[in-house]
This record gives C-alpha cells, sequence and structure tokens, in this order.
C-alpha cells in the first residue's frame, strides 16, 4: 500500500538547495543603489482635479499605495524602475523612476474602461469609491501579491472578510474546484465577470457535503494571477443592472494591460513535507503602435497532495475493534485505515491575453481578451479495506503479495475558456460597447485504482466514468450617455447556454459500478440548452454637487421558466468637504436556476446513516420525479436592502461601514438523502422507486427554502505612516454575517404526503453556519529601503456542524445496524474561532529582481478536532480528524514559500 512521504525528499532538498545557491551567488554582486523616497500628484486632465485612491504600484515589486484627497502620493524606488498609475476610467500610465524627486502625472480618461468596470453599480461613467452610492473593494496587483495566497480566490478571501473559501476534501470533483461565495450566500449568488463580461459558470454542481451543497459557481482557478491588474468587488445586489446571479455581488477581474513584463517563480512546501509547490508566470505586454497593444500570460501551476488523515486504529463504520483477531494485525500497520485525506494533486496550465486598438482619433476601440486554461488533477476516496472489498482478483496487488486493499483515486480533467471581441465607439455623445463573449468549462472523469466487484476477475482498473460540460454565448449592447448632471445608460444581453452530460464506459456503472463512484449511464446523458434576453436601464443623477440618486431597471425572459423584473433605487449624500459620504440602496433580484439544477442525475456511493450505499438523483425533468409531484423549477427572487458611511478622517486614515439585509424567496435547495422509513410490512411510493432503480436513497432539487441574511461590512485604513526611514500600513476589515431559514421547509407531492423531511437541520447547518459568521481582517506592512515586510492576520469564526434528524429518513445506525441514540442536538459541535497569520518579507536582491520569502499559517493553527460524542458517523469512524462538512480555513498548516519577481 502507498503511503505519504511526510518528509524533505533528497530531490526536494536538492532542488531547494539549488535556489538558495542561486539566491546567495546573486546576492554578492547586489547593486548598491538604494530605494529613495518618490513624492507627486495625479491630477485629471479635463477638470484639472486631483484624482483620489489612484493606484500607484512599483512594477514587478508589491510595493504600492493610493493617492490622498489632493491626489498626492509618496511611495520607495529605485532608478530606473517603472510607477504604474491606473484608475477607473482613465489610462494606465508608466512613468520611469530618474533622478527626479517629484513628479506630476496627469490621467486621461479613457473610453476603454468606462463600459467595462461595472461594480461602481452603475453602467454608465464610473465613480470613485467614495462618490460611489454602494460598497466597493478596489484590489489592485500588489495587494493581491500582499495576501501571500496561491490563487485568486484564496487572495480574495484573505482581503474581503465577506468572501470565503477552503479547499474540499474527498469529495470528487468539487475537491478539484473550492467552493467560494460572498456573504456566505451561495457561490451561485456572486456574479463573476472578467473585463466587465460575463465568466461562464463551471460545469460541476457541489453535490458532496461540502459549503455550496447543491450549487454551481465560476470556476475561479482557472484565471491565471500573473494576468490580474486588479480585482473589483461590488458589495451590494445588482441583478438589476446585470441579471441573474448578482443577488451577493459581483467580482470583477479585469486583466493587465500595460507593455511591460515580468517572470515570476515561487515555489514551496508544508511543514509536514507534502503539498510540494511551484508556480512559473511570464507576463508581457506589447504595444505595436501608439493606438495598439496585446497583453500576454502564460503560467504553470503544480501541487502535492496533502495528509491529514486520523489514525482511529480500529473501524467502528464497518464494527471492526482494535482486538478483531481478524483484523488486528492489519489495523497495527494501518492505523489510518490507508486514508489520505487533504488537499488533491493538480497540474494547470493558463494562457491569456487582452489586446486593445484605438482608432478614430481615439473615438473608437476594438477589443479582444480571454484565455484557455487547462487543469488535471488527482484526488482520494474512502480507502477500501480488506474487510469492506474483500478481494480484487489480483488486479490491484502485485503478484506475491497479499491482498491489502486499496484507495480509489477521482481523476478529472478541466478545461474552461473564455474569448470576448467587442467594439466601443463613440457617436456624438453617445458611447457604445457592442461584444461577442463565448466561454466553456468541462469537468472529464477517470475513477483510477480502483474495480469493478461484479465484474472480477475481468474488471478494468481504471474506468472512464463520463464527463459534463457547460457552454455560454453571449451577446452584449451597452449605450450611454451624459447630460450634464444625469448618466442615462441602457442595453441588452442575449444569453444561450448549453450543457452536457456524456455517459461513462460501460464498464464503470455495470452491476454495482466501479467502486467510490460508479459512471454516468446512458440514462443520465443529454444535451439541453436554453436562451434568454434582457433589457436594461437606468439613470444617475447629480441632484446637486453632493447628492446623487440612481435608478435601475431590467426584464429578462428565459425560454425555460419565464421571465423575472427585477429594480433598483440608491442614493449617496456627501459631505460638505468631500471627505465622506452616506450611502443607501433597496433593490430587488433573482437567479435564474442553472441547467445543471434542472436536468443533472446520476448515482453516487457516500456514506450516510451509518452505512455506505448508492444513492440517486434525479433530475427535475425526470418522469419520476414529476410523478411524485415535484414542481418544475422556477426563480429564486431577492429583495436588498443596504446603507452605509464612509469617511476619510484625515489623508492617511479613512473608515467605512455598512449594514445589509437580503431575504430570499423560493431558494433552490439540493434535498437530503430520502430513502427507506421503518415500516418493513408496506412499500410505499417512494420506496417502490428505490427499488426499481437499485438505489438507498434519492436527491433531487426544488424551490423550498426562504433565507435571510444581515450583517455588517467595517473597514478601517491607516496608511503611510511615516516610522524611522521608512512606511508603515495598517488594514483592518471585518464581516459579520448570520443567515436564517424563514419559515418552513415543505416537502412536495407525495413525498410531503408520506410525511418525509426533504431538508434536515444538518443540511440547513450546510446553509446557516457552515461558514464562519464572523471574520476580521487586520494587515501591517511596512516598508524601508529595499526591505518590505507584511503580517497578516485573519480570524475565522466559529462554525457549527448539527446532526441530522433521525426518523423517516433513517436514524444512524450502529455496528449490526442497532440504532444509535436519537437525541440529535447532542452530538452537535462547534468548532472555534480561530487566527491564522500569514508573514510575507521581501527585498529587492538588485535592480529588477525581488526576492519574496512567506509563511503561510505561522503559528501552525489547525481547526479543532471532530468530538464525535458516540457516533462514528461524524468523522466516518476516523478517518477524518478535522472537520470537512463545515469548514473555516482547511487543514494543512504551516506552509513555506520562496518566490522571485524578475522585471523586463
Amino acid at each position: 500500500m502507498k503511503k505519504l512521504n511526510q518528509t524533505l525528499t533528497p530531490n526536494k532538498a536538492l532542488y531547494y538547495g539549488l535556489i538558495l545557491a542561486f539566491l546567495f551567488a546573486f546576492t554578492e554582486n547586489v547593486n548598491a543603489q538604494d530605494l529613495k523616497e518618490i513624492t507627486g500628484k495625479v491630477t485629471d486632465f479635463a477638470t484639472e482635479e486631483p484624482v483620489i485612491g489612484a493606484s500607484v504600484q512599483v512594477q514587478g515589486t508589491t510595493r504600492g499605495t493610493v493617492t490622498e484627497t489632493d491626489g498626492s502620493f509618496s511611495i520607495k524606488a529605485s532608478i530606473g524602475q517603472t510607477l504604474v498609475i491606473s484608475f477607473i476610467g482613465y489610462e494606465t500610465i508608466e512613468v520611469e523612476v530618474t533622478t527626479k524627486n517629484n513628479y506630476n502625472i496627469i490621467l486621461i480618461e479613457d473610453i476603454s474602461t468606462l463600459e467595462s468596470v461595472v461594480v461602481v453599480g452603475s453602467r454608465g461613467r464610473p465613480r470613485t469609491v467614495i462618490e460611489s452610492p454602494v460598497p466597493i473593494d478596489n484590489i489592485d496587483a500588489s495587494e493581491l501579491m500582499a495576501s501571500g495566497q496561491p490563487n485568486i480566490e484564496k487572495m480574495i478571501a484573505y482581503r474581503v472578510p465577506s468572501y470565503n473559501t477552503s479547499n474540499q476534501t474527498i469529495s470528487d470533483a468539487t475537491a478539484h474546484f473550492d467552493p467560494s461565495e460572498l456573504r456566505n450566500l451561495g457561490p451561485s449568488r456572486t456574479l463573476v465577470l472578467l473585463n466587465g463580461k460575463r465568466k461562464n459558470q463551471s460545469a460541476l454542481v457541489y453535490v458532496n457535503d461540502t459549503p455550496g451543497k447543491g450549487e454551481v459557481g465560476v470556476d475561479m482557478k482557472s484565471i491565471p494571477t500573473a494576468a490580474i491588474e486588479r480585482v473589483e468587488v461590488l458589495r451590494d445586489g445588482a441583478a438589476a443592472q446585470y441579471g441573474s446571479d448578482a443577488i451577493a455581488g459581483v467580482i470583477n477581474v479585469v486583466l493587465k494591460d500595460n507593455t511591460k513584463g515580468s517572470a515570476n517563480f515561487t515555489t514551496g512546501i508544508s511543514e509536514q513535507g507534502d503539498g510540494f509547490m511551484y508556480d512559473l508566470s511570464i507576463n508581457k505586454g506589447f504595444k505595436f503602435s501608439e493606438n495598439t497593444t496585446l497583453n500576454l500570460t502564460a503560467s504553470y501551476y503544480h501541487q502535492d497532495e496533502t495528509n491529514r488523515a486520523g489514525e482511529p486504529g480500529e473501524d467502528p463504520l464497518f464494527g471492526i475493534e482494535s482486538d478483531d483477531p481478524d483484523w488486528s494485525d492489519w489495523l497495527e500497520a494501518n492505523p489510518d485505515l490507508g486514508m489520505i485525506v487533504g488537499q488533491p494533486e493538480f497540474d494547470k496550465a493558463s494562457f491569456y491575453g487582452n489586446f486593445a486598438s484605438n482608432y478614430a482619433n481615439d473615438k473608437g476601440q476594438f477589443y479582444a481578451f480571454g484565455g484557455y486554461t487547462y487543469r488535471q488533477g488527482k484526488s482520494f476516496a474512502l480507502y477500501r479495506a480488506p474487510y469492506w472489498i474483500t478481494d480484487d482478483a489480483g488486479l490491484l496487488t502485485p503478484p506475491g503479495e497479499t491482498y491489502d486493499g486499496f484507495q480509489p483515486t477521482f481523476e478529472t480533467d478541466i478545461d474552461d475558456y473564455t474569448f470576448t471581441i467587442g467594439n466601443k465607439y463613440e457617436l456624438g455623445e453617445w458611447r457604445t460597447d457592442l461584444s461577442l463573449t463565448t466561454g466553456g468549462n468541462s469537468v472529464g472523469y477517470t475513477i483510477g485504482n480502483t474495480i469493478n466487484v461484479d465484474l472480477l476477475p475481468n474488471s478494468p482498473t481504471s474506468f472512464d466514468a463520463g464527463a459534463y460540460s457547460f457552454g455560454t454565448t453571449i451577446g452584449n449592447l451597452d449605450i450611454s450617455r451624459t447630460f450634464d448632471n444625469l448618466e442615462f445608460y441602457f442595453g441588452t444581453e442575449i444569453r444561450r447556454e448549453v450543457f452536457e452530460v456524456e455517459a461513462g464506459q460501460p464498464e464503470s456503472y455495470e452491476g454495482g459500478g466501479a467502486q467510490s463512484f460508479p459512471g454516468l449511464q446512458p440514462g443520465n446523458a443529454l444535451k439541453e440548452d436554453r436562451s434568454n434576453i434582457g433589457v436594461y436601464a437606468g439613470a444617475d443623477w447629480d441632484a446637486t454637487k453632493n447628492f446623487l440618486v440612481g435608478a435601475a431597471i431590467r426584464y429578462e425572459n428565459y425560454s425555460d421558466f419565464g421571465s423575472n423584473v427585477s429594480w433598483k433605487v440608491n442614493a449617496r449624500q456627501l459631505f460638505a468637504e468631500g471627505n465622506g459620504a452616506i450611502r443607501a440602496s433597496l433593490s430587488t433580484g433573482f437567479r435564474a436556476p442553472s441547467l445543471h439544477q434542472i436536468y443533472l442525475s446520476n448515482v453516487q456511493t457516500l456514506v450516510s446513516g451509518g452505512t455506505v450505499s448508492n444513492q440517486g438523483t434525479f433530475n427535475n425533468v425526470d418522469p419520476v420525479i414529476k410523478a411524485l409531484g415535484v414542481p418544475a423549477l422556477d426563480a429564486e427572487t431577492s429583495f436588498n436592502i443596504s446603507a452605509g458611511i464612509t469617511y476619510r478622517f484625515s489623508e492617511k486614515f479613512s473608515v467605512s461601514a455598512d449594514y445589509y439585509n437580503i431575504t430570499i424567496d423560493d431558494r433552490v435547495l439540493f434535498t437530503g438523502e430520502i430513502g427507506f422509513d421503518d415500516d418493513d410490512a408496506t412499500t410505499n411510493p417512494v420506496e417502490q422507486i428505490l427499488i426499481d432503480n437499485n438505489v438507498t436513497s434519492i436527491k433531487f432539487f426544488v424551490n423550498a427554502l426562504d433565507t435571510r441574511t444581515q450583517g455588517v461590512d467595517i473597514i478601517a485604513d491607516y496608511t503611510n505612516i511615516i516610522i524611522g526611514d521608512g512606511t508603515l500600513d495598517l488594514i483592518l476589515s471585518m464581516n459579520y454575517n448570520k443567515t436564517s431559514i424563514e419559515g418552513s421547509i415543505e416537502a412536495p407531492g407525495v413525498i410531503g404526503e408520506e410525511g418525509y423531511d426533504i431538508f434536515n437541520r444538518k443540511e440547513q447547518s450546510r446553509v446557516t453556519t457552515a461558514r464562519p459568521n464572523t471574520k476580521v481582517l487586520f494587515g501591517i506592512n511596512y516598508e524601508v529601503g529595499k526591505f518590505g515586510a507584511t503580517l497578516n492576520n485573519t480570524y475565522f469564526g466559529e462554525v457549527t456542524w448539527r446532526h441530522f434528524d433521525n426518523g423517516l429518513n433513517g436514524a444512524p445506525l450502529g455496528p449490526g445496524g442497532t440504532p444509535l441514540p436519537t437525541e440529535d442536538a447532542a452530538y452537535d459541535q462547534v468548532f472555534a474561532g480561530k487566527v491564522i497569520t500569514d508573514l510575507i518579507l521581501d527585498y529587492d536582491i538588485v535592480d529588477r529582481l525581488n526576492v519574496n520569502v512567506t509563511v503561510n499559517n505561522l503559528l501552525d493553527v489547525y481547526p479543532d478536532e471532530i468530538d464525535t460524542k458516540g457516533d462514528f458517523v461524524t468523522d466516518l469512524g476516523g478517518r477524518f480528524r478535522y472537520p470537512w462538512e463545515v469548514n473555516q480555513f482547511g487543514f494543512m498548516g504551516r506552509f513555506y514559500k520562496i518566490g522571485f519577481i524578475y522585471q523586463f
């Protein structure tokens, strides 16, 4: 049996030795040139007014700042380095540092950004963060890098407290996607844009017992971090402007468009000697003429598996005790029951580009952008101990060796692509943007190192288990115009979506199917599509110099379920001195049920009620489900109230606070397992379906949940504090969030008549308590000379795992089928809040070359261990040491990284 090597291997030691030797050799020739203080002021070309909040970054480093209320800035840089100055709605300016110490920067309005930047809550001209009537986070590349995190999901999570994501494990393909969400409202309710255009969702529905169960999100891992200039997060409902999915907010990922170049290499390993990773990326911009630019990014990322399995030394899930005469030797040799529990292994290659060409004296711009990412990964299922699967007919056991069980692998091939082509043009006073976007995501399954017991001794040991794919084609026309103090905008979007399921090879599903995941069957295979058209209009009116009021309305019609109308009104009052504002918004929203949720069907091998069994998901249009009285899926609807205040006390200190209250009606839920009741003498209609389909339980999607989410976001920045020869930045942000279920959850049709509970307390807790209700970020950054240090502290509040209801859905059973105690709440567990500390140190070795050292989870903090309270199902017989059904920050422990950034 293969075991994970928990030590630093000779190859890895040599690898790190070469890196350190390179570093020391390079430092022998350190350029003695020191960083110097650079000051300046950024103003608007047309108005000559200062530009507040513009980003000023030293290209190729983590050093950056923003302009003050008078447009001024101060930053450390060396002669020959490049300052990159950017802001919403303006052309990005690059200035090479010379012997001068002060620079006056003039920004020119750029029509290429006016329509693509959408998170300001308006489809018209963008506004500054203070001027916006809704809360926005504008996170530039230097801030993302300063998070010390490996991918864009975690970078946002460690910069925006209301955004949560974490690695999953033993959860089939979900382990390769890591569900992420704003305001704990589920992955489906955050709209993701790329350069202001809708990004396609992934092909995967998260059907396992993880946060976000039953939902569909965007594959954020497909966007390479090296291609990103900034990420803009709108924390407010925006369906009236942008359509479905924007209930929780909008994330807009803006790609780099500069003409410089940089190469990045990062590698690292965990404290326990596993999880080895390396990341290599190259970004280069090209300027073909004064009006034409192209920015390209290529990256490759590798990650090894980690293992944090429990070591129970016995297996109560199968009634195997440590002193069992038949299995004590095996248990002594395998106290972890053969498990690998941790992050998956994967390789990822990405290629992205961003092209723009202005014409007609800059009145028009042709643009194109997008990219392709291929990711290949391997995760693990439950180890098939020899007392579980008693024989492999020698297929997995080498000749001459004793059969020892096996751990199936779940291997994925994930393709994600997106491409947009468009044209912006000024027709007199009207600004137009016409674009076409196409995107898709596919997930192919291979079940390896396993067998189909029913086919022994002729079973394959690796199975093509089928594939899912999802694609979109979107046409957009957006038009806006400014009439004195009125900004008017309108437009339309036409979208077509396609969801396809491909069956696996017959051996993967024949009989009992491949161990761990019976393949997708011909009956699951389908290709379904739908179309929708949306039209919107809105206006922002500056009634006075300081008071703005805005409104928007959107009509959307879907070919499969009908139409929806959403609206929004907002207002903002600037304080007299312009240093702050009071803002509020009121809106309705909607989320169309995804094609995946309507048509998904499969059979999975899962653990429930103390037994391992096949559980079937029936799609919403299946005649069997319709016969049970389950209605067709309809849109979710929402009502959003938000209000906040922002104030800049000085050029260095600012605070904002925003309250939100979001109700969602008819929320689509993925039911819990619906199985056999306790009456063995009769067979009800639901049980007959189970018998006919050879499954022990069924699940389906239905509109049946109403929720209310309330919370507050608070952000405080205290920056550019002079301490000695350096500058100190302090950032404190927090989110408090609480979701409650409103009213009762009614089971539909025959299922309700038979008394079934379709969403037990465990499933409910996945909506209300699976993510931290409180999250606090406190970051400290200090820059002096060529040296920089960042210390990030992130508090993840408590989460609660709740036991499922006993009753019709089946009580948990002990060995021999004996029911366990029925006091459900007695098995609940609260996992305490913890602080994760990340340390990032960087140093400019020579001109254009920077080295950085990162220690993630500096204090080696883990979640609370699972306390089963006597219910072995809680930790699957001791296989899991740490929680996985509720999740705060994963359980990898301390992780070390070293990285190099070369600017060219």
